[in-house]
């Protein structure tokens, strides 16, 4: 799905009816200037997906312009590898920025306007140690630096910018509120002191600025009109508005919509690190994550993930989904395109002899409704093998067919479970029959790797006091060695297929063995 989809496109994938009118104040065609401002600190996840789609569709409804700006204001977590990795997974979603930019590209202004206002007594350098301020804050208890003189404000400030030793126990804060009732608003800090280098400019600078400060002022500058953010920052509302006003400068209008939340998922990145750390997930694109990475080796196809966040559209109602709903749109996307393949649990496979078969190949479509997805190679033999699972709930003397093939009789089974038949060539009556997937007993059979994945979480949602590593389900992963099909040496990386009897799956390696990757598609898990 591109940019240029129409909203029914979308509606019609998702079976459903909506809309994205919200009324965005002021917004008019040719002039709407959105937002894109991620923090270069990990990979996209799915919440991610859908600020930066909002922001996309609402730039293009409106034929005006997306700005994607990279908040490389955390030196310690900010890398040019998590930037590049963000770069990826916005071609991934087809997002293409009118403007790419850093907040870097402003720390020389950013330090202007907090020096001034230092001098107009808007800000203030505070020495207080960190838990000391944290309690100060939840006490809603001034301290004895927020009434210092200017002079002395812009002494230490120098400290800072120095990066001496005085100067790193500081940090710049807002001289807003300190009773507010909301906590982001009791002087909300401007500027701390970091030591570690920055990607971009090195260890040009010893202060850097935060979030809450540098993106009104930068949304200003950048000719932002409208900031379309999750509801999450919605205490921060006024902070936003305050800065602009503190600074002199133009506010852009603040569209707040819902966030995009699952259960039994973990969409904080420092507890996806965690993750990674202790050795829970393997990496950031693990199937098992909700970074874009992660959902897309597990086989979400950006036009099921576009169609599913767009369709939930800038509603502000919070909810926590269900994953089947997005692997339902997903598998509406795969379903006609999947070309089919079989497998077998070869470990539990039982044979059949056919006593009137003799080997011989045949050529049949891949999909038998999309021809155009090509030919595959069947091959017909007098020894097969079948599921064990199938094998026993047959009855000697029960009419069976054998897909892509035909009727078979079933006319003796051994002790071992093992079965001999009869093909029935002229019998094309397939009502009411079992149907069995199977396999000629060749030596050019696949091995093949299943690897199915459940959530990494065990508990639906967490409770602020839990700790999530309590949580974590240890049983997430399960491998399975299978049997496949000839055609599968043709596969290749990120090919989505469907197994005959077994769902979908997508291609994750074709080093020896196949590894193939259990694509979710909105129902429960088969055995």
């Amino acid at each position: 799905m591109t940019q240029q989809d129409s909203w029914g496109d979308v509606m019609r994938l998702v079976k459903s009816k909506g809309s994205m009118e919200v009324g965005l104040k002021g917004a008019e065609k040719g002039k709407v200037v959105t937002r894109f401002p991620p923090e270069p600190s990990g990979f996209l996840h799915i919440g991610h997906a859908k600020a930066a789609l909002l922001n996309d569709y609402f730039a293009r409804h409106y034929e005006g312009k997306l700005i994607v700006r990279f908040d490389d204001t955390n030196t310690e977590k900010a890398t040019q590898g998590f930037e590049d990795a963000i770069v990826k997974d916005l071609e991934r979603l087809g997002i293409k920025p009118n403007l790419v930019e850093y907040t870097s590209d402003y720390f020389p202004r950013l330090l202007e306007v907090a020096e001034q206002m230092i001098k107009e007594e808007k800000a203030y350098v505070d020495p207080t140690p960190p838990e000391e301020m944290k309690a100060q804050r939840l006490k809603k208890q001034a301290n004895q630096y927020r009434t210092q003189s200017v002079e002395e404000n812009l002494r230490l400030w120098k400290e800072m910018l120095s990066g001496t030793e005085e100067g790193g126990k500081c940090v710049l804060r807002a001289k807003f509120d300190i009773r507010h009732k909301n906590g982001t608003l009791r002087d909300p800090t401007m500027y701390r002191t970091k030591k570690f280098p920055h990607h971009r400019t090195g260890t040009k600078y010893k202060v850097y600025p935060t979030y809450d400060f540098s993106c009104p002022l930068v949304d200003s500058w950048e000719g932002v009109t409208h900031a379309l953010r999750s509801l999450e920052y919605k205490d921060r509302e006024k902070q936003y508005q305050w800065f602009c006003k503190a600074a002199g400068v133009r506010c852009a209008e603040i569209w707040e919509f819902s966030r995009l939340d699952f259960v039994r998922t973990v969409l904080s990145k420092r507890k996806l690190q965690r993750l990674v750390d202790i050795g829970a997930a393997r990496s950031w694109d693990d199937p098992r994550f909700p970074t874009i990475q992660g959902i897309r080796r597990r086989g979400m196809t950006i036009q099921g993930l576009r169609a599913f966040i767009l369709s939930q559209g800038a509603s502000r109602n919070n909810t926590t989904q269900e994953w089947d709903k997005i692997w339902t749109v997903n598998k509406r996307v795969i379903d006609p395109i999947a070309p089919r393949h079989v497998a077998l649990n070869i470990s539990r496979a039982k044979s059949v002899l056919i006593s009137n078969v003799e080997e011989h190949v045949k050529t049949i479509p891949k999909h038998k409704k999309n021809h155009e997805l090509g030919t595959k190679n069947i091959i017909y033999s007098s020894k097969i093998f079948i599921e064990g699972e199938d094998a026993a709930n047959l009855e000697v003397g029960e009419k069976a067919t054998f897909m892509d093939w035909g009727n078979m009789e079933i006319t003796a089974r051994d002790d071992n479970g093992d079965l001999q038949a009869k093909f029935l060539p002229d019998d094309q009556n397939f009502k009411g029959t079992k149907k069995l997937t199977w396999l000629a007993d060749v030596p050019d059979l696949v091995d093949v790797k299943i690897c199915r994945y459940s959530d990494i979480l065990t508990k639906d949602r967490l409770e602020d006091n839990d700790d999530f590593e309590d949580h974590i389900n240890k049983n997430s992963e399960e491998i399975i060695m299978m049997k496949g099909d000839i055609n599968l040496r043709m596969l290749q990386g990120g090919d989505t297929i469907q197994l005959e009897r077994r769902g979908y799956y997508i291609c994750d390696s074709t080093v020896p063995p196949l590894t193939l990757i259990e694509v979710p598609d909105g129902k429960v898990a088969r055995p």
